[in-house]
């Protein structure tokens, strides 16, 4: 039944992406780029500009509703009298309060084995903290704290909105690259084929050249990750921190396969090996522990279990 909720949702906001972008492009009257003379440039940088950040900012713009509705997230009532749910909710308004968030993230969780967390929404002021119920009941308060306060720092670093800024700008020149190149190859062939030869090498380059993208807005990713440790550090604890990066590298567990790409690249951590480790958005967690305890310590502010 998840499955199936996400396969439709995944479908449904294509369907609007492609909608609200092809309303645009008629709106404003943007033209085709091919014309008798060739590319137009101009129009091709619109139209991969458009198509590459329209996408990624219409996900984003409902990154929050799609968490809930895919990933299973109860939001939590701040004045809930569970007094397990209401530490929870506590925790995360006192980090976003000491990071300087003005309007407080939603609180949620989601039912999964799997120790994780996650932040996600369009703005630090409108943002969503899940944490999965195999966190929950296998985590210390301490090691709870470290993970919150890294969720936390993500959402006051702005990175939801940072990454699909990086995701955007890849789209737009593997979109750009895939047709100037698609066309001049495709003059190299008989006039009666390449209509279908140019659209050939586009979808190639836009597959190889996507692969490529997808290294680089991993990379950035792994960046906003150790920012994120050091900024929880700062919120919580070196220790807490430390010791929340060392309870995920005891207990690890595999994402599920049908985990949503865009939430997954803001949680609290993830696995990959070899050659697959340019392809992941979260460091080695080992180099993430040795880097906090590189860090000056700092004494453990947390205070909001009282």
């Amino acid at each position: 039944m998840r499955i199936a909720k996400r396969i439709f949702l995944f479908v449904a906001t294509n369907i609007l992406i492609i909608a609200t972008l092809s309303i645009v492009m008629s709106v404003f009257n943007i033209q085709p780029y091919l014309d008798a003379k060739g590319i137009n440039y101009p129009s091709l940088m619109i139209f991969c500009v458009l198509w590459g950040f329209g996408g990624a900012f219409i996900s984003l713009a409902l990154s929050r509703v799609m968490a809930k509705w895919s990933m299973g997230v109860k939001i939590i009532d701040p004045q809930t009298t569970n007094p397990e749910m209401r530490s929870l909710v506590v925790k995360v308004h006192a980090y976003a309060k000491r990071a300087g968030i003005e309007k407080m993230p939603e609180v949620g969780y989601y039912e999964s084995d799997e120790l994780n967390a996650f932040a996600t929404g369009p703005t630090k002021n409108r943002s969503l903290v899940a944490v999965s119920t195999g966190l929950l009941a296998n985590m210390t308060e301490r090691e709870l704290n470290g993970v919150l306060a890294h969720e936390v720092a993500h959402v006051a670093n702005g990175d939801m909105v940072t990454m699909t800024l990086v995701q955007g700008v890849v789209n737009s020149f593997v979109m750009f690259l895939a047709r100037v190149i698609g066309f001049f190859a495709s003059q190299f062939v008989a006039e009666d084929k390449r209509t279908i030869v140019q659209f050939g090498i586009v979808i190639a380059l836009e597959i190889a050249l996507g692969i490529l993208g997808m290294i680089v807005v991993s990379a950035f990713s792994r960046k906003r990750e150790y920012r994120a440790d050091s900024d929880g550090a700062h919120l919580s604890s070196t220790e807490e921190m430390i010791s929340a990066l060392q309870r995920l590298k005891v207990n690890y567990q595999i994402p599920q396969a049908d985990d949503q790409p865009a939430i997954a690249s803001l949680k609290i951590s993830g696995k990959a090996g070899g050659f697959m480790k340019l392809f992941s958005t979260h460091p080695d967690l080992d180099d993430r522990i040795e880097r906090l305890k590189a860090q000056p310590a700092r004494a453990s502010r947390s205070r909001t279990s009282k």
